[in-house]
């Protein structure tokens, strides 16, 4: 079993700061695990909202909840959301007799709903699949290829966990986007989602894609918008201030999974992988994956000028800026693009992640970094 002790200590410290924490993330990525590992410690009371058997324990569910002291854990529980609004009510009660651990597969609605209800009550905590923190930098590349999901990083060989990568695909079309409500058609979204693999690491261009859909850039706004809320899709969102220069407004898209994009693009091992013309971009967003798995997505952008400089990422911490390129070459140099950046955004660092062992000093505050030693860059951020 791999540790996940970040993310136990997230969920522990919201125990103590908020009546309910919530733990939200995509099927399969190990919440439930993580859950009834809290709940062992805890000697929580846990409720699956998909067991039949737990749903008729929860027939009459203020009689119940009311009645539980310590800690209770309510698992998929997009399938009640009507339960939000009880635990408004038992999250005010004084003394406090319980807190709540709540599950579920992400859903705008859902999020919305336990935010407008349990507003000032809820301590959210986002969960994804594998980081390289957990799993150890030698593991690097069966991360890259397989992506972050459990089931798949674990697989007995790269053709098992690709077919399984290829059954949650299914899955997760035809089952799991119906159950949160969603009514466009499996083979719609399955046409839509390969697209945007396509797409990877590139501005999101809607009329583009609904023209080969044969549907409007708003409908497509909408897929975009569904597998986002659905953790499948990163919108890495434009910065842009007046610089005097016209900078891109449009977000990047990205398959947030590197195994799920892999899979999507077909490519079933490294040595495909290796020979494949989305190698660079599948880089980039594996980096930037891990990357935003510490430094946190609300404040990370990229940023664009239409005369064609950029920047991958920008982090905001510690009321400074920032910046992240990573390329995938043996030797990265500087680019006129770096310098730019540097200048406008008025970095106070750069880094260039590279697939290499050891990292180099560039220039001044430019730096070559290593993505072993990215653990390095997030001390310099905390």
């Amino acid at each position: 079993m791999i540790e996940r002790a970040e993310l136990l200590g997230q969920v522990e410290d919201g125990l103590k700061r908020s009546p309910v924490t919530g733990i939200l993330g995509p099927r399969q990525c190990g919440k439930t695990t993580l859950a009834r590992e809290i709940g062992h410690r805890e000697r929580a009371v846990y409720f699956d909202l998909e067991d039949p058997n737990d749903q008729a324990k929860l027939a009459n569910p203020q009689l119940v909840l009311e009645a539980a002291r310590g800690v209770v854990i309510l698992d998929e529980i997009q399938r009640r959301p009507e339960l939000t609004m009880l635990l408004r009510v038992l999250a005010d009660r004084r003394p406090l007799p319980c807190r709540f651990i709540v599950l579920g597969s992400a859903s705008p609605d859902l999020m919305r709903r336990a935010s407008d209800s349990l507003a000032g009550r809820i301590c959210f905590v986002d969960m994804s699949g594998f980081t390289l923190g957990e799993i150890g930098v030698e593991r690097r590349d069966r991360l890259w290829l397989r992506g972050g999901f459990p089931l798949s990083f674990l697989a007995e060989s790269d053709e098992d966990s690709h077919k399984w990568r290829l059954t949650f695909a299914r899955t997760f079309l035809e089952r799991d986007l119906p159950q949160l409500g969603v009514q466009v058609p499996s083979e719609t979204l399955r046409r839509f989602w390969t697209m945007l693999a396509h797409h990877h690491g590139q501005l999101w261009n809607g009329s583009e894609i609904g023209g080969s859909l044969g549907v409007t850039h708003h409908t497509t706004r909408k897929y975009l918008d569904l597998l986002t809320g659905a953790y499948m899709v990163r919108q890495l969102q434009p910065w842009f201030e007046n610089l005097g220069k016209r900078v891109v407004k449009s977000p990047k898209v990205y398959v947030r999974d590197s195994g799920l994009l892999h899979t999507l693009l077909g490519i079933p091992d490294l040595a495909a992988l290796q020979g494949h013309p989305k190698l660079g971009a599948s880089w980039e967003g594996f980096v930037i994956e891990q990357i935003l798995s510490w430094a946190g997505e609300r404040n990370a952008y990229f940023w664009a000028t239409h005369s064609r400089a950029e920047l991958d990422l920008m982090v905001l911490a510690k009321g400074k800026r920032w910046g992240f390129e990573i390329k995938y070459q043996d030797a990265p140099t500087i680019t006129k693009s770096m310098r730019i950046a540097m200048q406008d955004l008025k970095l106070e660092k750069l880094w260039v992640v590279y697939p290499g062992k050891t990292g180099y000093p560039m220039d001044e505050n430019i730096e070559c970094v290593s993505v072993a030693e990215l653990g390095r860059v997030r001390e310099a951020l905390a």
